[in-house]
C-alpha cells in the first residue's frame, strides 16, 4: 500500500520521473517530424547546399539515448520504430491533401503541391535512414553503458558511429545514380559535418536523466 500511495502522489519521484520521459519521448518524435518538414527547404549555409532539416534531426540521437537511459532499450526501440511509421503517416497523408481538388476561393493548390507532396524515394530513404541508424545507436550506446561506461561519453560515442550510418543511407538511396557520385559525396560531407556538430553539442542532455541501464531491457 505504501508503494501504491506514493505512486499516486503528485509530488513522488516516480510521477516526476514519468512526466520526464513523456517530456522526452514527445520531443524526440517532434524534433523527427520538425526535420522532415524542414528539409523540404534547401539552404546556403557558408557556400554550402544544405537542407535545414539537418540542423534538428541530429538532436534525435540525443532524445534516443535520453528515452534509452529513462527508459530502457525495448523502449527506445519502441520509439524509434513508433517515429518512423508516423513519419511514413504524415507523407502518406500529405500526398492525399496534395492531390484533393482545391476550393475553388484557395489559390495555392501548386505552391501546396510543389513543396508538401512528397517525393517518395527521398521520403523512404529518410526514413529508412533514421530508423538503421537509431537502431544502430540504441544497440551501441546500450552496451557502452550498460558496461559501466559514463552517459555523456556512451552518448558521444554512439553518436559518432551512428550518424555516419545515418548519412551514408540517406545519401545513396536518396541520390544514387541520380545524380553523379562526386556530387553525393559532397552532400555527404556537408551533411556529416553540420550533423556531427549539433550532435556534439546536444550530448549534454543525456544527463537530464538519472535512470541506469538494465542489460538485457
Amino acid at each position: 500500500m505504501d508503494n501504491i500511495s506514493s505512486l499516486n502522489s503528485p509530488n513522488s519521484a516516480a510521477v516526476k520521473y514519468s512526466v520526464i520521459a513523456v517530456a522526452v519521448v514527445s520531443a524526440y518524435t517532434s524534433c523527427q517530424m520538425l526535420a522532415d518538414i524542414a528539409s523540404l527547404k534547401v539552404g546556403s549555409v557558408a557556400g554550402l547546399a544544405v537542407d535545414m532539416g539537418t540542423f534538428i534531426y541530429p538532436v534525435t540521437f540525443t532524445l534516443r539515448d535520453l528515452v534509452h537511459r529513462l527508459l530502457g532499450r525495448s523502449a527506445a526501440r519502441a520509439v524509434v520504430i513508433s517515429s518512423a511509421l508516423i513519419n511514413l503517416f504524415m507523407a502518406a497523408y500529405l500526398q492525399i491533401c496534395a492531390v484533393v481538388p482545391p476550393d475553388a476561393s484557395w489559390q495555392l493548390q501548386s505552391q501546396f503541391s510543389a513543396i508538401l507532396a512528397p517525393v517518395w524515394r527521398l521520403v523512404i530513404a529518410s526514413i529508412a535512414a533514421e530508423t538503421i541508424s537509431e537502431l544502430t545507436d540504441t544497440e551501441i550506446y546500450h552496451k557502452l553503458a550498460s558496461g559501466g561506461k559514463a552517459p555523456w561519453k556512451s552518448s558521444l560515442a554512439s553518436n559518432c558511429i551512428s550518424v555516419p550510418i545515418d548519412n551514408l543511407v540517406f545519401a545513396v538511396g536518396a541520390f544514387a545514380f541520380t545524380m553523379p557520385w562526386s556530387v553525393v559525396w559532397e552532400i555527404f560531407l556537408s551533411n556529416l559535418i553540420i550533423k556531427a556538430v549539433v550532435s556534439a553539442v546536444s550530448v549534454p542532455l543525456v544527463n537530464l536523466g538519472h535512470g541506469k541501464i538494465i542489460p538485457g531491457k
